[in-house]
């Protein structure tokens, strides 16, 4: 499969079936991109727009979200889920102040730099805001280059080097146009190639797809389950934060323990918050957001 082939007819296909997303528009600035790509990591759309739209209409530049502190970042990521990147993107913002003069770099070193900023996202940003040709690999990207190129099935659970080399291989050698085909890969896999329900008749490549003309095997071995959520460590940190978030000042422990009925569990979940930065203990028996007021006294 030559990649002029594959990438023509996919970003033909993104061209008149893309979503139409407010990050994609000509007007969205390259930090409305870095916000929306680290706002999508495990996170549907649905979901994110709303916070993605709030989020820069209160932050439209990395200079107002830098002059904030985490607490505010915390409050404002409400239930979006895996609150660090709120965090993460705060901290980011600050690096882009204070080493880029408020504006995010064009260069991929200098955004893999950036705290938070891995090699996904860098490479997002430096595709999808300024247009350079680079291999971004999601998910979505893993499973349309595994199926249509090797004709497997399932991509695994991570990403490895080969998959940056096989999807380099597809992109055209024209800048603007590879950033096109990226972006078209994803949607491709995000709305017609799914995991477990691909609509190939609806696909551009499926003429020249090696999955589907092997016969659309399925995966080898066990399949990979939904996380749950209910009962989860994670729920219990998303209960402690909602309380913290919604307080306007220090919470008592005691208002803490109403959260959630196992102690032991409740306490592992509130110490994994401290840890991860995102609460502070005032004093011996009070919690707040991290950054949340004046510095915390030691306690002794």
């Amino acid at each position: 499969m030559t990649e002029s082939t594959f990438a023509g007819r996919v970003s033909r296909w993104y061209e008149q079936n893309a979503r139409d997303l407010p990050w994609r528009g000509a007007d969205a600035s390259p930090w409305a991109i870095l916000v929306s790509e680290v706002m999508l990591q495990q996170t549907p759309v649905v979901r994110v727009l709303p916070a993605w739209q709030a989020w820069l209409e209160r932050w439209p530049t990395p200079d107002a979200l830098a002059r904030e502190s985490p607490a505010e970042a915390i409050r404002m990521w409400g239930r979006l889920g895996y609150p660090r990147r709120a965090v993460r993107l705060r901290d980011c913002a600050v690096a882009i102040v204070e080493r880029h003069g408020g504006e995010v770099p064009e260069r991929l070193e200098q955004l893999l730099a950036l705290p938070g900023v891995g090699t996904y996202t860098a490479r997002a940003v430096a595709a999808f805001a300024y247009g350079q040709r680079h291999p971004v690999v999601d998910t979505n990207v893993r499973r349309v280059v595994c199926r249509a190129v090797a004709g497997e099935p399932d991509a695994g659970p991570a990403t490895r080097p080969a998959d940056l080399v096989a999807t380099e291989e597809l992109l055209p050698a024209q800048p603007a146009a590879a950033a096109l085909a990226s972006a078209a890969i994803m949607e491709l896999g995000a709305i017609v190639c799914t995991a477990r329900s691909p609509r190939c008749e609806a696909c551009p490549v499926e003429s020249i797809c090696a999955w589907r003309a092997s016969g659309r095997p399925a995966p080898v071995g066990p399949s990979r389950r939904p996380q749950r959520y209910a009962g989860t460590d994670r729920q219990v940190r998303g209960l402690l934060l909602a309380v913290l978030r919604e307080a306007a000042g220090p919470v008592p422990h005691q208002r803490l323990d109403q959260v959630w009925a196992d102690d032991v569990q409740r306490a592992r979940a509130l110490a994994g918050l401290v840890t991860d930065g995102l609460v502070e203990p005032v004093g011996e028996a009070s919690f707040r957001l991290a950054g949340d007021g004046p510095p915390a006294p030691v306690a002794r």
